[in-house]
């Protein structure tokens, strides 16, 4: 297993070929001090162990797939479930691979490429898959761009799974969240899309104008649109650290663990879009380019 460091004056970013994981991001705080806003382990090994994707590509197709199976054409497709739900591309997918490192460049904009080459039928899944994962610092953002390609058609859908932590807070309850969203997926007890979309409006998934977490948890797909930035804006009054987001997806998935003080943002196409007809198409054609671009903004504030 092998890291990868690049800095700029603003941000340090630590990742390792397996997994194509985000193992550190340090920022500066209000008072000077270094801070690790991903959460990880200190010991690359250990992620051989983790079940949480932290800080992980994952895919082939990010989130939840319902019954098992998929549908392309006249031809289904099985994969695997666990009490009906495909998760995070299977019992081992790209989080859980090894990577391999094509491009490390310092300067002005340094970046780390790594590529993995999915075989056709891989967790079930059709077609021989390129998928490139591209970390670059510009200025106070981290851009993490994902490409793919087949040979065949497909589904894709790629997110990393990063979960930040702004400060050295147990709790989030303290943060304040604001998610540029009027919509969410309604899910079932599975976590899984019934295929409604419900406002937001007077629920407690409401987070249009800015306000503390508390104790809500969330693990909440929500309709976004990419032309509005940022989708979602976190920050820490205990540290100062804000992290803003934007992506050119669909879909934003806000996971705030039960037992973990951090919060993930996966940008993302809608969970379970395979076998829900009304939902943004997750099909990628030969000749095609899937791209996911999305940007991690990290700002001081007072």
């Amino acid at each position: 297993m092998h890291q990868v460091t690049i800095n700029n004056d603003l941000i340090g970013l630590t990742t390792l070929d397996y997994g194509a994981i985000v193992q550190k991001i340090l920022i500066k705080d209000k008072n000077g001090r270094e801070h690790n806003c991903a959460i990880g382990f200190e010991s690359p090994e250990d992620y051989l162990k983790d079940h949480r994707f932290l800080g992980a590509c994952v895919g082939r197709f990010a989130g939840r797939i319902s019954k098992g199976q998929f549908s392309i054409a006249e031809t289904t497709y099985q994969i695997f479930e666990e009490d009906g739900v495909h998760l995070h591309g299977g019992q081992q997918g790209f989080g859980r691979r090894f990577w391999k490192l094509i491009d490390h460049s310092e300067a002005p904009d340094p970046c780390v490429t790594y590529q993995y080459i999915s075989p056709h039928l891989e967790e079930g899944y059709p077609g021989q898959v390129i998928v490139n994962v591209t970390y670059q610092l510009l200025g106070n953002s981290l851009k993490i761009l994902h490409k793919a390609t087949t040979d065949r058609p497909t589904i894709v859908n790629l997110t990393n799974h990063s979960y930040f932590k702004l400060d050295e807070e147990t709790t989030l309850d303290d943060l304040v969240l604001q998610i540029q969203s009027e919509k969410r997926l309604v899910t079932d007890e599975k976590l899984l899309p019934t295929g409604h979309i419900e406002l937001v409006e007077n629920t407690k998934f409401d987070f249009r104008q800015p306000k503390r977490i508390e104790n809500l948890r969330l693990d909440t797909p929500y309709v976004v649109d990419p032309a509005k930035k940022p989708l979602a804006i976190v920050r820490s009054l205990r540290s100062g650290i804000q992290l803003s987001v934007s992506s050119n997806q669909p879909a934003l998935v806000v996971y705030t663990p039960e037992d973990l003080a951090a919060i993930c943002f996966e940008t993302q196409n809608y969970p379970d879009a395979p076998n829900q007809p009304s939902f943004p198409s997750s099909l990628l054609l030969p000749g095609e380019t899937y791209i996911n671009e999305s940007f991690f903004t990290f700002d001081l504030v007072p």
